[in-house]
């Protein structure tokens, strides 16, 4: 059994495209328009995807404050906080700091649609 992916509703897909490709690094592996006229985009890494709904016809009510937030790991904390700041301007939860207690570097910003992104990188 694995986790396959997360399913997020987005209120501008490009927005999203570029936060989490562009200006993250993940990959956009697939997407389809379904017959109900959604735009699914899966974007992700090697074990798991996030997937981007978006309704061009009925935007969705977006509560991202109930989501405490998601995690991705990276190999630079501090090289992928300063390029989402570049390129995509995100609000910072909190700027990267160490947690020596459990081996890691992180920081949280939020995305275009206000859900909190983890960003964590394993320290030897």
């Amino acid at each position: 059994m694995d986790v396959i992916h997360t399913a997020l509703w987005v209120s501008n897909i490009e927005q999203t495209r570029n936060f989490y490709v562009d200006a993250l690094g993940l990959t956009e592996n697939w997407s389809f328009t379904g017959d109900d006229g959604v735009e699914n985009v899966y974007i992700g890494g090697e074990n798991a995807e996030f997937q981007f709904k978006h309704d061009p016809d009925d935007e969705p009510e977006i509560d991202s404050g109930s989501m405490a937030h998601v995690a991705v790991g990276v190999d630079s904390t501090d090289e992928t906080f300063e390029r989402l700041l570049e390129r995509a301007d995100p609000s910072v939860e909190m700027e990267p700091t160490t947690m020596d207690e459990i081996g890691v570097r992180v920081a949280f910003v939020a995305d275009p649609d206000g859900y909190v992104v983890e960003l964590v990188e394993e320290l030897e």
